[in-house]
């Protein structure tokens, strides 16, 4: 099983989609393996954007992580990561697919309310930066075999 790590932002928090957001993620076959809330200190905001540290970007992605509080969340399934990402849609809301997080709840690249890891790499630095090991609980579910082949 894959895991990746994904954020609700904090304009997914402010306009009150986490609990949507959570179950697109879960109806589409993906399992929360952990989850919390949490004020993202500049320090953590630094090391999650810091490949984006020499972008004119940069602080803005640091101002706008840290304004509000987060749901972080480990998630777990087969192709995990592609899976998530389909499901939020494209990173610029305008050129998401509707049907997705992104097409259906957003109009700004800025405000995209969601983070996603975009390779198994990068997933297992971001969620080592949000959760410690023994946050983590992968536990089998009795409908699994509904959703995907052993």
């Amino acid at each position: 099983m894959e895991r990746t790590l994904i954020l609700v932002k904090p304009d997914g928090v402010q306009r009150a989609l986490s609990g949507e957001i959570i179950t697109r993620l879960e109806r589409r076959g993906l399992q929360i393996i952990g989850a919390k809330m949490l004020k993202v200190s500049n320090e953590l905001a630094h090391q999650h954007y810091g490949v984006h540290k020499d972008k004119p970007f940069f602080q803005g992605l640091v101002d706008f992580i840290t304004s509000s509080p987060i749901i972080a969340l480990a998630v777990e399934g087969k192709d995990a990561i592609e899976a998530a990402r389909q499901t939020m849609g494209s990173t610029n809301p305008l050129e998401a697919s509707p049907g997705t997080i992104r097409g259906d709840f957003g109009l700004d690249i800025g405000r995209n309310l969601v983070h996603g890891s975009d390779s198994q790499e990068n997933a297992a630095t971001e969620l080592a930066l949000f959760f410690d090991e023994d946050e983590l609980v992968s536990y089998p579910r009795d409908g699994q075999r509904w959703i995907t082949e052993s």
